[in-house]
C-alpha cells in the first residue's frame, strides 16, 4: 500500500463514522463547529466521570420517588381521606371534595416554578433541589398529624389544604430541576435511558405507596383505617426525605452550570438575570408550548391512571378497594418494567417518533381500554390497565430528556418550572377532580377515555412541532460524553464534520 491512499483510506473511515450520526446531531455540531471555526479540541467536550452520573440519577430519581409515594397514598386514600375531613357530606361529595384538596396542590406549583426556576439558574441546582426535598418531606409528615374534622371542626381540612399546597410549592421546583439535574449530568448518547430513570423512580414511588396501601386494607379493619391506619403512609415520609436530603447534599453542581457558557451563551445569561420571566415568554415562547402540550398529554394520561383510576374502579364500577389497589398496581409495575427499555429506544429511534406513535395509540385505545376495564373477571380488566399503562410508559420514558432539551442552560430551570407547572396546573392535577366531576354530572362512565382522546389529539398536535433532539448537544452546553475515548471519536469526527463543512462553503462560493 503506498502511503498516498492511507489519507483516502481513513478519510473513508471518518466520513463512515459521520454519516452514521443521526441528521439531527450532524446539523447541530456543524452548527456549533462552523461558530467555533475549527474542530473540537479536549476542552470543547464534557467528559462524565461515572461515579457523579450514578450518584446524580440516584438522587433525583429518589427525589421523585418521594413525591410520588405520596400521590399514591393519597390517590388510594381519596375516600378515606373524604371521610375523615369531610364526614359531612354525601360520598360523591367527600370524594370530590378530597381530589379538590389534591388540586389545590396543584395550583400553587406554578408559583413554586416561578420561585425556584431562577434561583436554580442563578445559584445552582443541587441547593434548590435540597430544599424542595426537605419542605416535600414536611408537607407529607404533617398530613399524617393533622386531627381529622371530628377532633377540631373545619380547622381539620384547612390543615389538610394548608400541607396540601406546601407540596404543591415544594414540587413546582422538584420536577423542573430534577430533570435538569439529570439532563446536564447526562452523556448526549445516553440521555434518554439515564433521563428515564427519572421517572423510573416517578413509578417505584408511586407503587411503594400504593402497595403500602393495599397492605394496610387487607391487614386492618375499615374501622382501623379511618381511625389511625390511614396515618402510617404519610408518616413514613419523614425518614424518607432525610435519606433524601442527605444524598442531594452530597451531590456535585451538574457539569452545565458549573461550565462557563459559550460566547453565544453569555449575552443570555446577562440578560436574563435581571427579567428572567419576561425574557423567557418573549425569547422562547415556542418552547414553552411545546413543553406545555407534551406535559398535558404526559399529565393528563398520567393523573388518570395514577389519580382518578382507584377511585373509579371503587366509586363508579363498585369493586372493592382491594382488588382496584392491586389492578392499578399491576399496571405502576408493568411500567417500571418498560420505561428504562422505551428510554433507550427514544435514544436510537428519536424522541418524536416514540410520542407520536403513542399518542396516535392514545386516541384509538382509550374507549377500548376503558371498556375492558369495566368488564367483568380478572384479566380483562388487567388487559385494559396495562394498555393505559403502555401508553404511559410511552409519554414517561422520553419527557426528562426531551423538555430540558426545548431551552438553553442559562433559562433551563426557570423555562421548565414555568412550561412545566402551569401545564400541569391546569390540566394535569385537576385530571381527578375533573372526570370525578363529569362522570358524576353526566352518568357516562367513558368520560375518562374521552378525556384521554383529547388529550392524545393535543399531544398529536403538538408532537408536529417538536424538534428532535436524541443524541443531540444541549442548547448552551458543550457536548457531553461518558468516556474519554468516546471524547477522542467525537474530536476525530469533528475534524471530519468541519472538512465537510468548510467543503460545502467553498462549492457554495464557487
Amino acid at each position: 500500500m503506498s502511503d498516498g491512499q492511507r489519507p483516502h483510506r481513513t478519510g473513508t473511515k471518518a466520513s463512515q463514522a459521520v454519516m452514521a450520526l443521526p441528521h439531527q446531531v450532524r446539523e447541530e455540531l456543524t452548527r456549533r463547529l462552523r461558530r467555533n471555526r475549527g474542530a473540537f479540541g479536549k476542552e470543547d467536550v464534557q467528559v462524565v466521570e461515572p461515579p457523579l452520573l450514578k450518584r446524580a440519577v440516584g438522587a433525583s430519581a429518589l427525589g421523585n420517588c418521594m413525591e410520588w409515594f405520596d400521590f399514591g397514598v393519597y390517590s388510594y386514600l381519596a375516600a378515606t381521606i373524604g371521610k375523615v375531613f369531610f364526614p359531612g357530606a354525601s360520598p360523591g361529595a367527600q370524594v370530590i371534595s378530597s381530589f379538590a384538596t389534591f388540586a389545590a396542590a396543584f395550583v400553587v406549583r406554578p408559583l413554586g416554578g416561578l420561585f425556584f426556576g431562577p434561583l436554580g439558574d442563578r445559584h445552582g441546582r443541587q441547593k434548590v433541589l435540597a430544599t424542595t426535598m426537605i419542605m416535600m418531606a414536611l408537607g407529607t409528615f404533617a398530613i399524617g398529624v393533622i386531627p381529622g374534622y371530628a377532633s377540631i371542626g373545619i380547622a381539620a381540612p384547612i390543615l389538610l389544604l394548608v400541607a396540601r399546597m406546601v407540596q404543591g410549592f415544594s414540587t413546582g421546583g422538584e420536577y423542573g430541576g430534577a430533570t435538569t439535574f439529570v439532563a446536564e449530568y447526562s452523556p448526549d448518547r445516553r440521555r434518554g435511558f439515564l433521563s428515564s430513570w427519572l421517572d423510573f423512580g416517578t413509578f417505584v414511588g408511586y407503587a411503594l405507596g400504593s402497595a403500602l396501601v393495599t397492605a394496610l386494607n387487607l391487614w386492618l379493619t375499615d374501622a382501623q383505617m379511618l381511625s389511625w391506619g390511614w396515618r402510617i403512609p404519610f408518616l413514613v415520609a419523614g425518614p424518607l426525605g432525610v435519606i433524601g436530603l442527605y444524598m442531594r447534599l452530597k451531590l456535585e453542581e451538574s457539569p452545565a452550570f458549573q461550565q462557563q457558557l459559550d460566547e453565544h451563551e453569555k449575552s443570555l445569561a446577562q440578560e436574563s438575570a435581571g427579567s428572567e420571566f419576561k425574557d423567557i415568554i418573549q425569547r422562547h415562547w415556542r418552547g414553552l408550548l411545546i413543553c406545555m402540550g407534551l406535559v398535558l398529554l404526559y399529565n393528563v394520561t398520567n393523573y388518570m391512571v395514577t389519580g382518578y383510576l382507584p377511585t373509579y374502579q371503587t366509586e363508579t364500577l363498585k369493586r372493592s378497594s382491594s382488588s382496584a389497589d392491586v389492578l392499578v398496581l399491576i399496571g405502576m409495575v408493568w411500567i417500571v418494567i418498560l420505561i428504562t427499555f422505551l428510554g433507550r429506544l427514544s435514544d436510537r429511534v428519536g424522541r418524536r417518533p416514540l410520542y407520536g406513535w403513542a399518542a396516535a395509540a392514545m386516541i384509538i385505545l382509550a374507549i377500548p381500554a376503558f371498556l375492558l376495564i369495566k368488564a367483568h373477571g380478572t384479566w380483562l380488566p388487567i388487559l385494559g390497565v396495562l394498555i393505559l399503562a403502555t401508553l404511559l410508559a410511552c409519554f414517561a420514558a422520553p419527557s426528562a430528556a426531551t423538555l430540558p432539551a426545548l431551552f438553553p442552560t442559562a433559562v433551563r430551570y426557570a423555562a421548565m418550572g414555568i412550561g412545566f407547572n402551569f401545564a400541569v396546573a391546569a390540566f394535569g392535577g385537576t385530571t381527578p377532580l375533573v372526570t370525578a366531576a363529569l362522570v358524576d354530572i353526566t352518568g357516562d362512565d367513558l368520560m375518562p377515555a374521552y378525556y384521554l382522546m383529547l388529550a392524545g389529539l393535543i399531544g398529536l398536535v403538538t408532537v408536529k412541532f417538536l424538534p428532535e433532539t436524541a443524541q443531540v448537544p444541549l442548547s448552551g452546553s458543550r457536548p457531553m460524553v461518558g468516556s474519554r475515548e468516546e471524547r477522542r471519536e467525537l474530536i476525530t469526527t469533528s475534524k471530519e464534520l468541519y472538512a465537510l463543512a468548510q467543503e460545502r462553503a467553498g462549492t457554495g462560493r464557487g
